[in-house]
């Protein structure tokens, strides 16, 4: 491999350091002693401490004594390749910032590299200032990972501590959790653009899908407070995941699906809040048992939960998203009718669009 490092180097970033006084430390894995001694010379005189190893075996063996903050990685070597190594640094080190590098300009190695989990991936030969650079942004979005996900905790936490607050007023408890919570769903939703809102509208859309099917007010009301629940365990979803471009892995497909799980978490000890819950937790179930979390089929699924999916489904369509424009409340309407009897229910199906039909007719009229 060849590094070059120009006599006038420009870089004159400062290293990340991971708290106060603390130098981040860089594990650097090559096969070939030449090239991660150099590496690993290049880092330290840039201020990090690298600790240079011959192999994924060896790197893991490191990361059992050793935390690191970053990885700076070759992909091609023998027995383990860099690409293996990924996912189990990340199951040992879930935030490492990893920077592979390669002499292949190769568009698919370096899209696993980044879907498994990289955050750069650069092609020999490399300039040190430009390693530099990639180590510096990797671990700046470490950090930005990082703090999110305290925000998340600290927002989740705040919503529990609220409610435990509320626990001792009785007779203000169910008005008080629904605008916390909503409160920090509508904050949590200001983080990924194209989520503003939707809990609000799904609320409204399915309320009166409820109403238009004769549903007495207490379940109306119901329906529409899990509209605006139904996605508070977002909280717990990574913002990078939910805003991601392209098509989601098996494991962030599994990440994503959590979100449910989390939401009961939060809302569980509401115990008072009865049937609302119920909708809340199965707003991912699908009519032909398909779904999830309990992957229950047909009227197993509560109606609230069958009504704020088709209604979710709805506003998923007609809102962009980072890979499509929205979609036309007709073509919506259509595209969800081919789904009724396997996601949705069908009854739901017709009443969501009889809703839509009136909706739209009275913005033309």
């Amino acid at each position: 491999m060849s590094l070059k490092l120009m006599s006038n180097d420009p870089v004159v970033i400062t290293p990340l350091a991971v708290d106060p006084g603390v130098i981040a430390r860089v594990l650097v894995v090559d096969d070939e002693a030449a090239i991660r001694m150099a590496l690993s010379r290049f880092l330290k005189m840039r201020g990090f401490h690298a600790v240079p190893v011959a192999s994924g075996a060896a790197a893991l063996e490191a990361m059992q004594h050793q935390h690191f903050e970053a990885m700076v990685c070759d992909v091609r070597m023998p027995g383990m390749t860099g690409l293996e190594l990924i996912p189990p640094v990340l199951a040992r080190e879930p935030d490492l910032a990893i920077v592979m590098l390669s002499a292949v300009n190769d568009a698919v190695t370096a899209s696993t590299a980044l879907a498994r989990g990289a955050a750069n991936y650069l092609v020999k030969p490399i300039e040190l200032a430009d390693l530099h650079r990639a180590v510096v942004e990797a671990l700046a979005k470490r950090a930005r990972t990082i703090e999110q996900r305290r925000a998340e905790q600290a927002a989740a936490a705040e919503v529990a501590r609220r409610i435990e607050e509320m626990e001792r007023d009785r007779s203000s408890l169910e008005l008080l959790t629904v605008d916390v919570a909503h409160s920090v769903i509508c904050a949590l939703e200001t983080k990924t653009p194209f989520m503003v809102g939707h809990s609000e509208r799904v609320s409204v859309l399915a309320m009166s899908v409820a109403a238009h099917m004769g549903l007495d007010e207490v379940t109306v009301e119901a329906v529409r407070i899990a509209g605006l629940l139904h996605d508070v365990g977002t909280a717990g979803v990574s913002e990078i995941v939910l805003a991601k471009a392209g098509e989601l892995t098996l494991e962030e497909m599994n990440h994503v699906r959590e979100h449910v799980r989390i939401g009961m978490q939060i809302l569980s000890p509401l115990r008072y809040l009865g049937r609302v819950l119920d909708y809340v937790c199965d707003h991912h179930e699908h009519f032909d048992g398909r779904g999830y979390p309990r992957g229950v089929a047909g009227e197993a699924i509560s109606l609230g939960g069958r009504i704020i999916a088709a209604a979710d489904a709805f506003d998923a369509l007609t809102s962009p998203r980072p890979y499509r424009s929205a979609v036309a409340p007709a073509a919506a309407i259509a595209t969800i009718e081919t789904h009724a009897g396997t996601l949705l229910d069908p009854a739901v199906v017709v009443a969501l669009g009889a809703v839509i039909a009136k909706r739209e007719g009275s913005r033309t009229a």
